[in-house]
């Protein structure tokens, strides 16, 4: 069987919005300026594709993906030619000619092995390394013992020609041309000069995107990227974007409210009243992504599953739906959404359902709950009324004392996750990075999957082994089957509470006229303002 994504030419790039904020800078741009519109944003942790965790949007407006994938989960190429494989192990890449880095130097088959190789180099300890576990060679760039690596490439990559390179897996995996698509910025390429001075690279990275950046960023400081005038993808339909970050992301739903900001990711906190303030100028998309409650599982007192499960019974989800989401939302009943194909709603059961003296029970059974239930959110997000609510429907359910405790800000509630000093079941969001059920459980149940710190380090060798044979699937129909062998098989050690299916929400300002979407989440160069 021949594993062949080729499709009619369409450029595009999906914008999605991690959840962080910082400081915002004095504003030194208008949302009234003509052909330029202010995205509101949280402050950036790195711009360097293969490191940033949550500036999706301002790094995809600078990059482009060999493919993108629409709503359906059909490929379209973009930087690519054709991603070809007559066994889904042995993959062959061709470069479509003539795209250049904005910097002027052409992009080529050396520019994405160089900067794979760099990015999966453990010593470098890029954060978006494990989205190349797969390829051969991997492992010797990550020794398990720590040690230094004997060498600086990957075997399973290899150049043929400036625009066509190879890619060995280390297992047949027929969703591989779907881990090149545009959220998945650790497959992005980059220029020979980025290697002079990485750290500079990474406040002003030079990409093969549709937009620019005007100037380095720095911290707690907006900064501006204008359209390439020489990108080989369709041109962009606003001149420039400013991305401005904000410290609470309710006070960036005032500015977008008053016009001083043009698009926002819907605060949590203000779901309920965005439809009153905005009207249709309201979006709500779609999404890949699922919430959840996550645990530090080496805590004696989270360890049982028993305990797990009877926090999940004690939710009433409905209930949650209204009052914080305004509706919006959908109840969780899998671990992947129903936006991926395949999706077995339902599988969790009765542990997914509302069931108060049930729960109860189950803690019971499971040797109760001694002392204070702190539910760990990030602060500054809008999440404040959805895990108050939480903690209240533990407590008055389980009777628990149960409080919601935010942290500061996203970066300390992340460094609680990679110290392991996370008090408590805490806040959990996975927004896939392409449309398969394959990201959402490798991403969340497996060490190497990119965010075990989210799940508390959960690992289980038989997820690891049903999660393989999955992958190697001839057909759809056979991959889709052994994802939810995978699904029944992590919900039988239950080690996160699945709380909602989501929808992407966004508001905007009266100057934009469409807000074009792919996967959920704006395409930022797509969006047309008004006159």
């Amino acid at each position: 069987m021949k594993f062949s994504r080729k499709v009619p030419v369409a450029a595009g790039a999906i914008l999605l919005l991690g959840l962080a904020a910082c400081s915002a800078g004095s504003p030194s741009s208008s949302s009234s300026d003509s052909g330029t519109l202010v995205y509101a944003v949280g402050e950036p942790d790195h711009l360097s594709p293969g490191r940033q965790l949550v500036a999706f949007t301002q790094v995809m407006s600078l990059f482009s993906p060999l493919v993108s994938l629409d709503d359906d989960n059909v490929i379209t190429y973009i930087q690519a030619e054709s991603v070809e494989s007559d066994d889904a192990t042995n993959w062959t890449i061709s470069l479509r000619p003539d795209w250049t880095f904005q910097n002027g130097e052409p992009v080529t088959a050396q520019s994405y092995v160089d900067a794979w190789n760099y990015t999966a180099y453990g010593p470098n300890a890029w954060e978006n390394s494990g989205q190349l576990a797969s390829i051969v060679g991997y492992d010797d760039l990550n020794p398990a013992d720590g040690s230094t690596p004997a060498t600086e490439t990957m075997s399973g990559l290899a150049v043929v020609d400036d625009l066509t390179f190879t890619v060995t897996l280390d297992h047949a995996d027929s969703q591989f041309p779907l881990q090149l698509s545009q959220a998945q910025t650790g497959f992005y390429p980059m220029p020979e000069s980025a290697y002079d001075d990485i750290d500079a690279y990474d406040r002003q990275p030079v990409g093969n995107g549709p937009f620019q950046m005007n100037e380095a960023w720095v911290d707690n400081e907006e900064f501006t990227v204008s359209a390439y005038d020489d990108y080989a993808g369709d041109a962009p339909l606003v001149d420039a974007v400013t991305f401005r970050a904000y410290a609470d992301m309710n006070t960036a739903y005032t500015d977008v409210l008053a016009g001083n900001a043009d698009v926002l990711y819907l605060p949590t906190d203000k779901m309920t009243s965005a439809e009153a303030d905005f009207g249709d100028r309201l979006y709500a998309y779609d999404a890949p992504g699922i919430d959840y409650l996550g645990f530090p599982l080496w805590d004696d007192r989270y360890s049982d599953t028993r305990v797990r499960q009877a926090i999940s019974m004690s939710i009433d989800r409905d209930a949650v739906n209204t009052a914080i989401f305004g509706g919006l939302y959908e109840p969780a009943t899998a671990l992947t959404p129903p936006a991926m194909a395949g999706t077995p709603e339902g599988i969790c059961g009765e542990y997914c359902e509302f069931d108060a003296d049930a729960g109860k029970a189950l803690l019971a059974e499971a040797g109760g709950f001694t002392g204070t239930m702190e539910i760990v959110f990030p602060g500054g997000n809008g999440l404040d009324s959805l895990y108050e609510a939480y903690a209240n429907q533990i407590r008055q359910n389980l009777g628990v004392d149960a409080v919601a405790v935010p942290t500061t800000d996203w970066a300390e509630y992340y460094q609680t996750l990679v110290d392991s000093t996370v008090a408590g079941p805490h806040f959990g969001h996975w927004g896939a990075l392409y449309q398969s059920q394959q990201n959402t459980l490798r991403s969340l149940f497996t060490l190497a999957g990119g965010c075990s710190l989210c799940t508390g380090g959960y690992n289980n060798a038989d997820v690891d082994g049903l999660l393989d044979t999955a992958d190697s699937a001839l057909t759809q129909e056979e991959a889709e089957a052994g994802y939810v062998a995978v699904q029944e098989r992590v919900l039988e050690d239950f080690p996160i509470v699945p709380t909602f299916f989501n929808k992407y929400a966004y508001v905007t300002s009266d100057k934009i006229a469409t807000l074009p979407q792919l996967s959920g989440s704006p395409v930022l160069e797509k969006i047309t303002l008004n006159d």
